[in-house]
């Protein structure tokens, strides 16, 4: 989970943005880094896959308050969507504090979501954690595209225990920023009740 600094006084926290391959996790930090005052932010690390691309994953600490005088600092992930990073995505999962899942709103798409979101629970069980357990979001996302699902398909096919669920548009950054707010306060959440 969360790592101390005592030295520094900052408590660091891993969220993981999850979901299918082009289903909006980059774009989603992109527009997260390009809105965030660069004194809050560093600066955002791209890694291009072999595949193509698809990008491998991206850093984006914000400072984002203080829990008992620790300062709080975020680290942002994306985790590559594309069956053969599944290595990427279990070493990515480590010591997660917080999970967002991107999902394509796509009625196309709906099988590759539902299979990424069951691959998610497999890879956070290996790691001794239960995604009903964590702090977890969906955000579904690709709003403005046609032959979408409703929001109440979309919680049927992928939200059975009725999580916090955001509808976005991640390229126009509509509801990007909703999603943060939900799942940095449930992180927040969780630290603030066991504390440093």
């Amino acid at each position: 989970m969360s790592f101390i600094n005592y030295a520094q006084r900052e408590i660091n926290c891993r969220i993981v943005y999850c979901g299918p391959g082009l289903g909006g996790k980059t774009t989603n930090l992109q527009h997260i880094h390009d809105k965030t005052n660069p004194e809050a932010r560093s600066k955002m690390i791209l890694l291009e896959s072999e595949t193509g691309p698809t990008l491998s994953f991206d850093f984006l600490p914000l400072a984002l308050g203080e829990i008992r005088g620790f300062k709080t600092r975020f680290h942002l992930h994306t985790v590559p969507g594309e069956v053969v990073h599944d290595g990427s995505r279990k070493q990515l999962l480590r010591s997660v504090d917080g999970v967002v899942f991107v999902a394509d709103s796509q009625v196309s798409r709906m099988e590759n979501n539902q299979a990424m979101l069951e691959e998610l629970r497999v890879n956070l069980a290996e790691q001794g954690y239960a995604l009903d357990k964590i702090p977890f979001v969906l955000q579904y996302n690709k709003r403005d595209l046609p032959d979408i699902a409703s929001v109440a398909e979309m919680n049927e096919w992928l939200n059975p225990t009725n999580v916090p669920s955001f509808e976005s548009t991640a390229t126009k950054g509509v509801g990007v920023f909703d999603t943060l707010k939900a799942i940095a306060k449930l992180v927040l959440t969780e630290l603030k009740k066991g504390g440093p």
